[in-house]
């Protein structure tokens, strides 16, 4: 089954075509801003990479969140637009998930993973994950030191953005990853692959854990 992955919920701009275990092409690049000047294109130039015409697509994939407002929207739109256009199903997974799937299996040994994304304002998105990657709760936004008194006991292995910020108020808890902070596009491929055959597959609808930073001016 050949699918097309694309991510745009934080820092990065990411797009991956997957054919069953087989990477057929993968491309990503960090950048603050443009995302959306920037993702067609990857999509089309990785799409020529992978020898692939968009019918021959079977199925879509996209990050939903939590992340940045605008970065969700510019996958989220894409990838519904063009699930639209080929009529193929569109596979929505959360980035926290990705985050914890993209963990190393030689770091984390026996300990929780625990995904978390710098949300600003003194919060972090996070979810915690048992070493076989289970989720252990839903996603939340709360402090950093709220974070890891919620989180089960014991030694957590830290993945993602606010991986720095968990771990300077447990470092004697807590592992950190070696990953880079984004979603794995072909992790996200592989992911959406597994919940759609297994029918359990989200909508691809943005998940926001809280509100926007941005406020509308007072009438």
């Amino acid at each position: 089954m050949k699918l097309l992955a694309i991510d745009t919920a934080l820092s990065a701009c990411s797009v991956a075509i997957v054919d069953g275990d087989t990477v057929l092409a993968a491309r990503s690049v960090v950048m603050g801003r443009g995302q959306a000047e920037a993702l067609m294109p990857m999509v089309s130039d990785a799409m020529g990479a992978a020898g692939l015409a968009f019918a021959e697509l079977d199925l879509l994939a996209v990050t939903i969140g939590p992340g940045s407002f605008t970065g969700l929207r510019t996958g989220i739109a894409a990838a519904r637009g063009l699930a639209l256009a080929l009529g193929r199903p569109l596979v929505g997974v959360t980035t926290l998930e990705v985050l914890a799937r993209c963990a190393r299996a030689d770091e984390v040994g026996g300990r929780t993973i625990l995904a978390v994304i710098d949300a600003h304002r003194g919060e972090l998105y996070a979810q915690p994950f048992t070493h076989d990657l289970r989720p252990l709760a839903p996603p939340a936004a709360q402090s950093p030191a709220e974070v890891l008194a919620a989180a089960p006991p014991g030694p957590l292995h830290l993945i993602g953005s606010g991986a720095s910020l968990a771990f300077a108020i447990a470092p004697g808890r807590c592992t950190l990853s070696s990953v880079a902070p984004d979603p794995d596009p072909a992790i996200l491929a592989r992911l959406a692959l597994r919940h759609h055959r297994a029918g359990d597959a989200l909508a691809a609808s943005p998940l926001y854990i809280r509100a926007p930073d941005a406020k509308l001016p007072a009438a």
